[in-house]
């Protein structure tokens, strides 16, 4: 998979416009796990976003 198809929490909640703290929830009550990890920041697939969105209503 390429970096560019890579998400982070923070820009994932950017693109939705939602807090960072309801993402960062979301991703843990749908138990994603992280496509990659650099250092301590956690970078998921495209795909993510619309599970997120879809489990914020």
């Amino acid at each position: 998979m390429a970096d560019q198809d890579l998400i982070s929490a923070g820009n994932i909640a950017k693109e939705l416009g939602v807090s960072d703290a309801k993402v960062k929830k979301a991703i843990k009550d749908l138990a994603l796990e992280p496509a990659a990890k650099r250092g301590v920041c956690n970078f998921y697939s495209r795909d993510a976003i619309a599970k997120v969105k879809a489990s914020l209503g």
